[in-house]
């Protein structure tokens, strides 16, 4: 079944130094090269990545709206009542106390290089399909996908805010709450999201494409692990 077989991948999109990260064990500063190769990889360009797979001829009609209101909530969040996906990013690196200088002319690692080549390739590359598992099964993605499949039913406002207020920045670095409205925006839309990716890849992924789709969201694994583990290397952390 592409579905399980697509989930044990996304099981596996985890790295030995989260906890680092979770657990408040570097210093905030030291987190400057994470954020900054976020933005650089596929935060700022989420929306124009979405788009190329829209573009191409074979894309479904269907798709192409599911696409298309994924790319109108990350570049103006106007599903959210909110403000541009990048643009939220921004303004919580402010809150962190970092200058959005620091994210004018970010100069990718190697491994984080490679990652964004192979999105570039992915999103621009036929089939189309293959580019909307990468993008919006994996990178949209994370190791709690099975849990989250499972009880898709919305937060309510008061759940929204606990969670926030569990966020690592606000519980162990101090950050004002108010700076992680792009973390209440996910949560306001992404169930909707999670589940239009889920049906645009099912539905249109031909039995004999399967392999192929499987085979690119495990090299979009592989290539993300090699960039987290550059990241990793620039925030000072080792095993």
């Amino acid at each position: 079944m592409l579905q399980e077989r697509l989930l044990q991948i996304l099981d596996r999109k985890d790295h030995w130094a989260w906890p680092w990260f979770a657990q408040g064990r570097v210093p905030l500063q030291r987190l400057l090269p994470h954020f900054q190769q976020e933005w650089e990889v596929y935060v700022r360009d989420f929306p124009q990545l979405l788009a190329r797979i829209l573009g191409h001829s074979g894309t479904s009609q269907e798709s192409r709206a599911m696409l298309a209101a994924n790319i109108y909530e990350e570049q103006t969040g106007g599903i959210s009542g909110s403000t541009s996906h990048p643009e939220l990013f921004l303004r919580m690196m402010e809150g962190c106390g970092f200058r959005r200088s620091d994210f004018g002319a970010v100069k990718l690692l190697p491994g984080a290089s490679r990652y964004r080549k192979f999105l570039d390739d992915a999103t621009s590359s036929e089939p189309w399909v293959v580019g909307a598992a990468v993008m919006t099964i994996f990178v949209e993605g994370s190791v709690k996908e099975r849990r989250e499949i499972e009880d898709a039913s919305p937060e309510s406002e008061a759940e929204i805010e606990a969670a926030i207020r569990k966020h690592p920045l606000v519980r162990i670095h101090g950050l004002d709450p108010k700076f992680l409205e792009l973390q209440r925006v996910h949560k306001k839309v992404e169930g909707g999201h999670r589940q239009d990716a889920w049906r645009m890849v099912l539905d249109h992924t031909p039995k004999e494409m399967e392999d192929r789709v499987v085979q690119s969201v495990e090299q979009a694994l592989q290539r993300w692990l090699a960039y987290r583990d550059d990241v990793v290397a620039a925030c000072g952390i080792a095993r």
